[in-house]
């Protein structure tokens, strides 16, 4: 994937928004149980060389395969989440 192309300044303040993003709760959970089952899996012998952990699926996948919503787009599962936080 190619680097975007910002000038100083978008760059400056998307540099924030992303480390702003990271720092959610949400985020560092997530973070934090990728390396729990990186580390469980690595001991017990799988080759995860190339593999994210899918915190849907609740297993790896290629890096590929993980984007997306499974080929379905990112704005239909936005959206269901906010729906589910309404209710």
């Amino acid at each position: 994937m190619a680097k975007q192309k910002l000038s100083p300044t978008a760059k400056k303040k998307k540099a924030i928004r992303d480390k702003k993003a990271a720092m959610t709760n949400d985020r560092k959970s997530k973070k934090a149980e990728n390396q729990r089952k990186r580390r469980t899996a690595k001991k017990a012998g799988k080759d995860i060389s190339g593999k994210d952990y899918d915190h849907k699926d609740r297993r790896f996948k290629s890096v590929k395969a993980n984007r997306g919503n499974d080929g379905k787009g990112t704005k239909k599962e936005k959206t269901n989440a906010r729906k589910k936080k309404k209710k």
